[in-house]
C-alpha cells in the first residue's frame, strides 16, 4: 500500500514501474469493493497512461506527479470519461472536456484511476443520497464516511489511491476527511478553476485535495492553483510554492470561543481540542479565545443561499438536452415535470425545491436577502479576527463518524455542519487535520482556518501542528 506520493517515488526508485504502482491500486480497490466508494474504475485508461508516465522516466522527461495515482469525485469532467454527480438525471453522460484542475495534474503526469461516489449533486453530510447507494467508512463499515466527498475520503483512507480530489460547499471536503482519518483541504474562494466542476452552489464551490499527510495536498494545491481564462472568479494572484513547507516563527492563534461552548460536541472531541491548544500555548504561540456570536447563524444562512443557487444551476438538467428523459410522456411540460421527478433524488429535490421558495417574490427579501446580509456580517467579523492572528482553530465536527441510516432528520444531517460552512460562507481556506481519535480509535479533525491566499502559512502551520502533537 502507497499511503503517500514520498512513498510511492520510494518505490520508483526502488525500481517498482508506474504500471506496478497501478496495479497494487487495482487490487486493493476491488479488495474493498464493499466500501462502495468507486462508481467506475478506469482501468484502461488509467494503464494506457501508466505505460506513458514509465517511458517519459526511462527518458527523463516525467513530471511532478509521476507515478501519483488519483480519484475523482464524481463530479468532475474528465474528457471521455462519464460524469454523472452521483445521480440518475446524468446517466450515462460523458465529459466533452477536462476539468482545468485534473488537467493540470494530467500535464504533471498524474494517473486518473476512477470516479469516486459522492451523495447526489454534492448534497449531503453521509454519502447516503447517491444514486449509487452509500458509500461505507473503510475503518467500520457501519458507519457514513462523511459527505459529500465520502467516496474521495474513503478511497484515500482505504490506500485504493494515492490521493484524490473533491469539491467543498459546506464542508464536503472537511468533514469526510474527519471521519477517516485523513487530510482535506479547502482552498481559499477563487484559488483553484471551477473549470469542469459540476456546480452546486457557485458562490461557495471549491475544489480541494484529500490526502494521507500536509505535503501531498500542499503539492497538489500547488499545481492546480492560478488564475485559468475559463473561469473569471479565479483569482491571478501569484501561487506560491506551498509544497516546501518550513517552521513558522512564535504564531497569535484564535479559538473561536462559541466552537467550544455548542451543545453537542463530544467531550472527547473539547477534551483534545483543548489538549491542542495547550500544546500550542507551551510552544511558545499566543493564544486567544475571541468570541463569535453569530455561530447559530451560519447553518440558516448557508442553507438559504445555496439552496437557491442550487435550485438556479439544476434548472439545466431537464430531460431534453442530454441524460435521464422520462419514458412514454407526451409533451414538452410532461418531459420536464417527469424527467425532474423521477431523475432527482429527495434531497436533491428537497434542496431545490426550498431554493425556489426563498428566491420567490413573496420571500426573497425575507429570507435570501437577509441570507446575503448575514453572510456580508460573517465575512466581515471574520476578516476583524484575522487582521489580529495567523489562524483561527476550532474543531472540524461535533463528534466522530456516524452510523449508516442514523440521522433520519434533515435540519439534524444539516447541523453536521456547524463548524464547516464558516469558511464557505467567508472564502476562507480552512484544513481538517486528523489529530484526534475517541476511545474506540475512530478519528476526528482540528480545523485551521486562515486569510484570504495565506494558504502558504496555512501548509506551514499545519505541517508543524502534526508533527508536535
Amino acid at each position: 500500500m502507497y499511503a503517500t506520493f514520498a512513498e510511492v517515488k520510494s518505490a520508483l526508485s526502488e525500481g517498482k514501474t508506474v504500471t506496478d504502482i497501478l496495479e497494487n491500486y487495482l487490487q486493493k480497490i476491488e479488495d474493498r469493493a464493499s466500501i462502495n466508494a468507486f462508481i467506475e474504475v478506469f482501468e484502461d485508461s488509467a494503464r494506457k497512461q501508466a505505460l506513458l508516465v514509465d517511458e517519459k522516466i526511462k527518458s527523463g522527461t516525467a513530471g511532478k506527479l509521476a507515478g501519483m495515482v488519483i480519484g475523482l469525485k464524481d463530479n468532475l469532467c474528465y474528457k471521455g470519461h462519464k460524469v454523472t454527480a452521483s445521480s440518475k438525471i446524468l446517466e450515462g453522460f460523458e465529459s466533452l472536456f477536462t476539468a482545468t484542475s485534473v488537467q493540470r495534474l494530467l500535464d504533471e503526469d498524474a494517473i486518473i484511476i476512477g470516479r469516486l461516489n459522492c451523495d447526489e449533486f454534492a448534497m449531503g453530510s453521509s454519502n447516503e443520497t447517491s444514486f449509487y447507494g452509500p458509500v461505507k467508512n473503510p475503518l467500520n463499515e457501519n458507519l457514513v464516511p462523511g459527505g459529500s466527498s465520502g467516496g474521495t475520503s474513503a478511497a484515500v483512507a482505504a490506500g485504493c489511491c494515492t490521493v484524490a480530489l473533491g469539491s467543498d460547499t459546506g464542508g464536503s471536503i472537511r468533514q469526510p476527511a474527519s471521519f477517516t482519518g485523513t487530510v482535506g483541504l479547502k482552498p481559499t474562494y477563487g484559488r483553484i478553476s471551477r473549470y469542469g466542476l459540476i456546480a452546486y452552489a457557485s458562490s461557495f464551490d471549491q475544489i480541494g485535495p484529500i490526502t494521507n499527510n500536509v505535503e501531498d495536498a500542499a503539492l497538489l494545491l500547488e499545481i492546480m492553483a492560478g488564475k485559468d481564462e475559463f473561469d473569471n472568479t479565479v483569482s491571478s494572484k501569484p501561487v506560491d510554492e506551498y509544497s516546501k513547507t518550513k517552521k513558522p516563527n512564535a504564531l497569535k492563534i484564535a479559538v473561536l470561543k462559541e466552537s467550544l461552548e455548542t451543545e453537542g460536541v463530544h467531550p472527547i472531541v473539547l477534551e483534545r481540542t483543548k489538549s491542542i491548544i495547550e500544546k500550542l500555548k507551551k510552544e511558545g504561540h499566543t493564544i486567544e479565545y475571541v468570541s463569535f456570536p453569530y455561530l447559530k447563524y451560519m447553518v440558516p444562512a448557508y442553507y438559504v443561499l445555496s439552496t437557491a443557487e442550487a435550485s438556479s444551476n439544476l434548472s439545466r438538467f431537464d430531460g431534453v438536452h442530454y441524460g435521464y428523459r422520462s419514458p412514454e410522456v407526451v409533451g414538452v411540460e410532461a418531459t420536464y415535470v417527469n424527467s425532474r421527478s423521477e431523475g432527482f433524488g429527495k434531497e436533491v429535490k428537497r434542496r431545490i425545491m426550498a431554493g425556489t421558495f426563498v428566491l420567490s417574490n413573496e420571500f426573497y427579501d425575507s429570507y435570501y436577502s437577509k441570507a446575503q446580509k448575514v453572510r456580508r456580517i460573517l465575512r466581515d467579523k471574520t476578516d476583524e479576527i484575522m487582521k489580529n492572528h495567523d489562524f483561527l482553530v476550532l474543531p472540524t465536527t461535533p463528534d466522530v463518524a456516524f452510523e449508516l441510516d442514523g440521522v433520519k432528520d434533515p435540519i439534524q444531517m444539516y447541523l453536521q455542519d456547524i463548524f464547516t460552512v464558516h469558511a464557505n460562507l467567508t472564502g476562507n481556506p480552512a484544513i481538517s487535520l486528523p489529530l484526534g481519535k475517541n476511545q474506540e480509535g475512530l478519528p476526528f479533525g482540528f480545523q485551521v482556518m486562515a486569510n484570504h491566499f495565506e494558504e502558504k502559512s496555512l501548509f506551514d502551520f499545519s505541517s508543524y501542528l502534526t508533527s508536535i502533537v
